[in-house]
């Protein structure tokens, strides 16, 4: 196996340490890993990352029982949709206004999203769906912050986990933003490695 592809083994091995990999073994993983992209991919249980045009097609959300809405792409210049949008659904809605560049932060709104993203998983019927523009880069990033936060993944099994069931592409801000949260969430000393 090459070196590269090696350091991304599963954190659950026995014996073995963790190290956040580097961008690049990251974006490694993202092309070995094909997943579907439809419009609405379900990629952990209750959870479901889509894009604008899921999220505008009510009849497709009641009919996978959404609950909850999450997103990403909030706001005027990106998918306006906001709770009125769903007035006359049941559906809980929240949005952050993030926008799709490297040199955006994402990670002030890693917490608040996972929160929302548990506390619609905390119904036994609670199913949410995580949606940007395409269902790529903003809403993954979310989700696999969630993973990592409140699921207790690392961030490799957490692409591993989005990525067997869908494409997810984060953008290279957005990925070293949550290289960032891995380091702080499975403190690593200098001496830890996977490889």
């Amino acid at each position: 196996m090459p070196r590269g592809l090696s350091c991304l083994a599963s954190s659950e091995g026995a014996g073995t340490t963790y190290e956040t990999p580097p961008a690049s073994e990251l974006h490694r993983l993202m092309w070995t890993k094909k997943g579907p992209s439809n419009h609405l991919d379900e990629v952990q249980p209750r959870i479901y990352i889509g894009d604008m045009y899921a999220a505008k097609d009510k009849r497709t959300l009641q009919a996978h029982r959404i609950t909850h809405v999450l997103n990403a792409a909030d706001g005027k210049f990106n998918v306006n949709t906001g709770q009125s949008f769903y007035r006359d659904t049941n559906i809980t809605y929240y949005g952050v206004e993030a926008f799709d560049m490297s040199s955006f932060n994402m990670s002030p709104f890693f917490y608040q999203a996972a929160n929302f993203i548990k506390n619609a998983l905390s119904s036994p019927t609670g199913k949410v769906f995580v949606h940007c523009a395409m269902g790529l880069s903003r809403s993954s990033t979310l989700v696999l912050a969630y993973l990592m936060i409140h699921e207790h993944m690392t961030l490799v099994d957490a692409f591993k986990a989005v990525g067997a069931n869908r494409n997810i592409s984060p953008n290279n801000g957005f990925l070293e933003q949550l290289r960032e949260l891995d380091k702080q969430l499975h403190y690593q000393g200098s001496s830890r490695s996977l490889c």
